[in-house]
């Protein structure tokens, strides 16, 4: 090994003997405990021999270099989608605390069904006016609909939230520079913590973003002054170090998997060849398996994760089922042949192809509950085919579950007593019929309510609409568990504010699916 190679490896590794840091010991201080700790309030200065020694820390304050223009200086009124796009009221939050929507919202579940999604990304991508409470932060229900987000797996839809909110605070930068780190667009912030110096980056992304612009030298300088510093633990001053030469440690062996990984040790372990599988991460890292370098088999599972939250689009879902043939059988390649027999049997229009392909088809997109986003592509036109048998109820089902959900309804004809209920619901019109189970007599009572349930009324009266509707999609979501009462306060509920399309689409999606454990 050459010298310079050599005295380089002997002092990367003596950074290793450095204590761990308090914050890289614990988990960084956010209510998503996976976000990185990119930036920090500066170091204070060295002390001079005279005086007594300063112990460096790095709280997470937010530093105010200018004003946030977006929405002066709240960032909770911004969103991406105005009132005449959402339908919902511009003062939808009325007299509520924000650090009671703020929990209310970080409370909702990130896998629901597809209408309760859609729903509350309305309401976390909407703009709202600011709650009115004079002790609130103008950030609270912000971050709280990022980190609600980020939980989902909505990369791009937090990204564009979080992009109106300005540059100059800590705990809004450092999910965007996440974000970024996530999709693989992280240079434009690294350009961005150079360029402005009060948002004092820490140590881990200087580092990172000196070596994305070239600046090895400097990054490895960085490293030992951060290590001796004990600002970087021992095992990130590792990982930088393969990061920053990974020539200079072949032949060793791997690294330790961390349990709990940020987005920046992510994308570093990537980098040093050794990158750490998606499954059981945080949703939003199953970004990184869509690459179009990775496998296929990888790139459809994290589609399906990301489509349970409705994270990806249904014709992104589509396409990665039908991007080339299947290799193999069982599992995965078992859903990519059903759906692919099906995509052939309509491109045919062979009605007895389809029919055999639907049964199979359903059965597998049931098995990893991703039918809501396929039947929404597929479900009118297989309606329309006019299939025989079991694959004519498959197919009413899908259209009932699609945007055409009203006009399937008009144009069935149900032979079931469940399948007529489905068709009332989805009409809005449930007189006179019954009901063939205790699920579905749940859905019955909430479509006959006249008024907001006792339990709800007050936060309506009380001019807390916003706060009365994440309440009805916790409790709708509590009730799919086995809790009827709830159910049937939750459509009464939706119904009664306006939000109709979402009561009969949650109310047919949660008789059509099985969602229960």
């Amino acid at each position: 090994m050459p010298t310079r190679r050599l005295g380089r490896r002997l002092a990367l590794i003596g950074l290793l003997a450095t204590p761990l840091s308090a914050q890289e010991a614990g988990a960084p201080m956010s209510a998503i405990d996976w976000l990185s700790d990119s930036v920090a309030a500066p170091l204070p200065l060295p002390a001079t021999p005279a005086e007594p020694a300063v112990t460096p820390t790095r709280p997470t304050a937010p530093i105010t270099v200018s004003p946030l223009d977006a929405a002066q200086g709240r960032p909770d009124a911004i969103g991406i989608l105005s009132p005449a796009v959402t339908g919902l009221p511009a003062d939808l939050w009325g007299a509520s605390r924000a650090e009671d929507i703020a929990r209310r919202i970080r409370a909702e579940r990130a896998e629901t069904l597809p209408a309760l999604q859609a729903l509350l990304y309305i309401m976390l991508l909407a703009e709202i006016a600011p709650p009115r409470d004079a002790s609130a932060d103008g950030r609270s229900v912000f971050l709280a609909r990022v980190d609600k987000l980020l939980e989902m797996g909505a990369l791009d839809q937090a990204g564009a939230l979080l992009e109106r909110a300005g540059l100059d605070d800590a705990e809004i930068f450092r999910r965007r520079f996440d974000v970024a780190l996530l999709v693989g667009e992280e240079q434009p912030l690294c350009e961005t913590m150079s360029d402005m110096p009060g948002l004092s980056p820490t140590f881990q992304a200087r580092i990172f973003c000196l070596a994305r612009a070239g600046d090895w030298t400097g990054a490895e300088l960085l490293l030992g002054t951060g290590s001796v510093l004990g600002l970087i633990g021992e095992d990130q001053a590792e990982l930088f170090a393969r990061f920053l030469d990974t020539e200079l440690f072949e032949g060793e062996p791997p690294l330790p998997r961390p349990v709990q990984p940020t987005p920046l040790t992510f994308r570093l372990y990537e980098a040093i060849g050794e990158p750490i599988p998606t499954n059981g991460l945080p949703l939003a890292f199953a970004h990184a398996d869509l690459r179009e370098d990775n496998g296929w088999k990888a790139r459809i599972e994290a589609g399906e994760r990301l489509a349970r939250t409705g994270a990806v689009s249904d014709n992104q879902l589509l396409g990665l089922y039908t991007e080339r043939e299947p290799a193999a059988s069982g599992g995965v390649w078992t859903r990519v042949a059903a759906i692919q027999a099906l995509q052939a049997a309509l491109d045919d229009d062979d009605t007895e192809a389809a029919a055999e392909a639907l049964a199979r088809a359903w059965s597998a997109l049931t098995a990893t509950r991703v039918e809501v986003p396929i039947a929404r592509v597929y479900g009118p036109r297989l309606h329309a085919m006019g299939l025989p048998g079991e694959a004519a109820q498959i197919a009413f089902r899908m259209a009932l579950l699609s945007d055409g959900y009203e006009s399937a309804a008009r144009s069935g004809t149900p032979d079931t007593p469940l399948d007529r209920l489905l068709a009332g619901v989805a009409q809005g019109d449930v007189a006179g019929l019954a009901a063939p189970d205790a699920r579905a007599a749940a859905v019955l009572d909430g479509f006959r309510a006249t008024r907001a349930p006792a339990r709800l009324a007050s936060l309506v009266e009380g001019n807390r609409l916003g706060e009365a509707i994440l309440r009805a999609l916790a409790l709708f979501d509590e009730g799919v568990d086995g809790n009827l009462d709830q159910v049937t306060d939750a459509l009464a509920l939706l119904r009664a504010v306006g939000l109709e399309d979402t009561a009969r689409r949650a109310a047919l999606e949660y008789l059509i699916l099985d969602r229960r454990g």
